[in-house]
């Protein structure tokens, strides 16, 4: 409340009424597939930046507005401080993918676009999943070194994360034993985050919808890889003299 970070609401709603103006005016058979993408879409982008700017300051902040002096002089420990700080924006980033969401089916709703309610809240779960795994690297690299290297190396990471299987397609064609054991590496160490991306369920509804046991390894693993980072965050942080 504080930040404002819920007036980034009106912004989506402001965006989402000229994306379905122009969609619907320039495109007569596939706009509403167009919209059930771009609406989804937008909410992953704001999401996105949230987790990143917020998440690599998290701990900056406290640290250059010496708060944290007051903070840990209390009877926490740091671990729950660093995790405390991600449940927090966790919280704070699934009350805005609700919000989004609730205003996303009311411009279906009103727009009559066919659509099925249970593929867009699979992958507005999944979403959520994602960017819950995206703050846990902010808070991780902002625990690490300064909010804007961090944001930097967050959203990297992020870029590299979804091209993650293309990257050990890459080495196999490039027929060298050391590259493929380099993108191999690159693969099992970076953030798998198309594992966590079933924004093409929402536009293509259920039978695009992998089966029960990837799903929930999926969860699994976005679920781990979070906690592993979380772990490193927290050990990071107990290093730091103040």
């Amino acid at each position: 409340m504080r930040d404002r970070i819920f007036y980034i609401i009106g912004f989506y709603v402001i965006i989402l009424a000229i994306g379905n103006k122009a969609i619907h005016e320039f495109t007569s058979v596939s706009g509403d597939k167009i919209f059930l993408d771009f609406g989804i879409s937008l909410m992953n982008v704001i999401g996105l930046i949230i987790a990143i700017f917020l998440g690599t300051e998290l701990v900056n902040k406290e640290i250059d507005k010496r708060t944290i002096l007051v903070l840990i002089a209390k009877p926490i420990n740091r671990s729950e401080f660093v995790i405390s700080k991600y449940l927090g924006l966790s919280a704070v980033l699934a009350t805005l993918i609700i919000l989004m969401s609730v205003i996303y089916l009311a411009f279906l709703q009103f727009g009559a676009v066919t659509y099925s309610l249970a593929s867009i809240l699979l992958a507005v779960f999944f979403l959520f999943l994602q960017l819950s795994l995206i703050n846990a690297i902010a808070i991780t690299l902002g625990v690490f070194t300064n909010s804007l290297v961090a944001a930097i190396l967050t959203f990297s990471l992020y870029l590299m994360g979804n091209i993650s299987h293309d990257l050990v397609k890459l080495g196999r064609l490039s027929h060298n034993v050391g590259m493929e054991r380099i993108t191999q590496s690159l693969y099992l160490i970076l953030p798998d985050l198309s594992r966590l991306d079933l924004k093409n369920i929402a536009v293509y509804g259920l039978q695009a919808i992998p089966d029960s046991f990837t799903l929930i390894t999926n969860v699994g693993y976005g679920l781990l890889y979070s906690s592993m980072l979380l772990a490193i965050a927290t050990i990071i942080f107990l290093q730091k003299e103040f």
